[in-house]
């Protein structure tokens, strides 16, 4: 096996005003030094990235290492998600976490099976009691992979304090090389009143930037503005030896000299890290792709990131006054890359003006409300979304409905329902509650179906319909066939897909004993390793049902010959 990660002394009871840890002592135990293709507090889908992705040369099966004295606490295995992953809860009440594993060490994957067999289900969720798996710095507990939502192989590390909030590792004496200032795509301006006006807009006005003779500084062409006005900036940052664009580590903006905003990730919880929706501008993100951070508060933005907030960074631009505004952008390292944008206070009439679509429906964000529409009906609980807006709920020419765009963002669950009463029973059971994808393709929504009324609970606003799924899932044997001998196999590898509502469950047995099945959901493989079971016959019978998300489901059955062990 490659051998990764990593031993660092670390002290966790000494912790500084800054919340830093002192006497950290980073070390490779092969020299190998640390990239990341991942940051803490990162942008992502609808929530910040809770640790660090250390890159694996695009291998998996590195040796990861306890950084400390502890004990396993928890193993969760699941399909999506981490995947696979070990939390170890150390003396102090810290907890390190190894995500996207390939597999436990030898005493902890038995351990693991052996709960997964008595339960006769691959996903589980196990919490040892403090004497049943302890560990010590240094041991290996575990070896990276690419298990669950990860895009690649890499190991997702974290460390937790006592109330279980994410920490940014980087605290911890992580030492990772990175000489390069973080990169700025684009810096943005924004109206924050009906009244307000940029260069006579109240849209969002891009800024035009020209790089300065000092090193990582640039300048904005001059803006005219009147108003409560804020900025927004879209960076990344670089390290020396990767490509990735990962996040920044700290943005502040200061308003002639004075500071009056400031974010830095140094530790969230994971209670407020959907909040992301409101640091960015969730609209331009759905719209281009583009993640603009917003260097001030809106009214809904719970986030504890911020520091040294004055108006909630809002600036107020006053008729004939001169304002310098610099943002600075930094990463762990100290890097920093400075932007001043100049403004002068001048109204004018404003000639470009935001456009809004104007329903019967208003949604007050601190009310609830139950709309419908045809067969539809949308519940809303109270604070599901972040602002007051027009909600639009119409149906197309193809039947289907628009619950608003997805270019609003959810903070909580709201309630798609269909009067499904006109179908028959029998077709009732074929059909589920389809959203319209990327791709105009449809994509299950976990339907809940209760007699002629069928459910989703969702945070995504987009277009539903119905849809009917009549065919059963696919099943194809990988590295076997009908009464061939696979004696040298050291594995068993099936390929399951749906081509529409997708797969939900499956079970497999040999003999009549259910067999431990694997599943990597990206590649649609299921993998069952030989050495779980000890056969004493040649003969196998292999049955396997995979069962789709409206209950279609298939019986693979096959016949195979193993040579039994003595």
């Amino acid at each position: 096996m490659y051998r990764l990660f990593f031993i660092f002394l670390f002290f966790f009871s000494q912790v500084t005003s800054q919340n830093k840890i002192t006497n950290a002592d980073f070390r490779s135990p092969l020299d190998i030094p640390i990239i990341l293709s991942g940051t803490f507090g990162e942008l992502r889908s609808n929530h910040f990235h809770s640790g660090i992705d250390i890159k694996t040369k695009q291998k998996e099966g590195f040796e990861v290492f306890a950084i400390g004295d502890g004990h396993i606490s928890r193993i969760k295995i699941q399909h999506w998600g981490f995947g696979k992953a070990l939390y170890v809860t150390h003396s102090n009440g810290y907890t390190s976490v190894y995500a996207h594993l390939k597999k436990l060490s030898p005493k902890l994957e038995a351990y693991l099976k052996q709960q997964q067999y008595t339960k006769e289900s691959y996903a589980i969720q196990l919490y040892p009691k403090p004497t049943e798996l302890v560990v010590k710095k240094g041991e290996v507990i575990a070896y990276s992979g690419n298990s669950g939502s990860s895009g690649g192989p890499h190991l997702h590390f974290e460390i937790r304090d006592a109330a279980s909030k994410p920490m940014n590792p980087m605290l911890f004496g992580i030492e990772v090389k990175d000489s390069h200032n973080p990169k700025v795509n684009g810096v943005y301006a924004y109206a924050l009143s009906d009244a307000a006006q940029i260069n006579a807009s109240n849209k969002v006005i891009q800024l035009q930037l020209k790089k300065e003779k000092q090193k990582n500084s640039f300048i904005a062409t001059k803006i005219y503005a009147s108003g409560e006005i804020g900025l927004g900036i879209n960076s990344y940052d670089q390290q020396d030896l990767a490509f990735n664009k990962n996040g920044v580590y700290q943005v502040e903006t200061f308003v002639n000299g004075v500071k009056n905003f400031s974010y830095t990730f140094n530790k969230f919880s994971f209670g407020e890290s959907r909040y992301i929706n409101t640091l960015i501008d969730y609209a331009r993100f759905k719209k281009l792709k583009q993640r603009v951070q917003r260097c001030f508060v809106t009214p809904a933005n719970k986030l504890s990131i911020y520091d040294g907030v004055v108006n909630n960074g809002r600036i107020q631009i006053e008729e004939g006054k001169e304002y310098t505004v610099v943002l600075k952008v930094k990463d762990f390292k100290n890097n920093i890359t400075t932007i001043t944008v100049p403004i002068v206070g001048k109204t004018q009439k404003i000639k470009q003006k935001k456009k809004e679509n104007i329903t019967k429906n208003r949604i007050t964000r601190n009310a609830e409300h139950s709309l419908k529409e045809g067969d539809v009906s949308v519940y809303i609980p109270k604070n599901t979304f972040y602002e007051d807006f027009y909600f639009d709920l119409s149906k197309d020419k193809k039947g289907r409905y628009k619950i608003h765009d997805d270019e609003v963002a959810a903070h909580k669950n709201f309630v798609i329902s269909f009067d499904v009463s006109k179908y028959s029973a029998k077709d009732r059971k074929q059909l589920f509650i389809a959203s319209l994808n990327r791709k105009k393709k449809p994509s299950y929504s976990k339907t809940k179906k209760k007699g002629t009324t069928f459910t989703t609970s969702t945070k995504s606003l987009g277009t539903y319909f119905l849809a009917k799924d009549s065919v059963p899932p696919k099943v194809k044997p990988i590295n076997f066939a009908k009464d061939k001998w696979i004696s040298t196999k050291k594995y068993l590898k099936v390929k399951v897909s749906d081509d529409l509502s997708g797969v939900r469950s499956f079970r497999g047995t040999i003999n009549g004993k259910w067999i431990l099945l694997e599943y990597d959901p990206k590649k649609g493989m299921l993998t069952y390793n030989f050495n779980d079971i000890i056969f004493t016959e040649a003969k196998h019978n292999l049955k396997l049902i995979v069962t789709d998300n409206v209950g279609n489901n298939t019986t693979f059955t096959s016949t195979f010959y193993r040579k039994t062990k003595n």
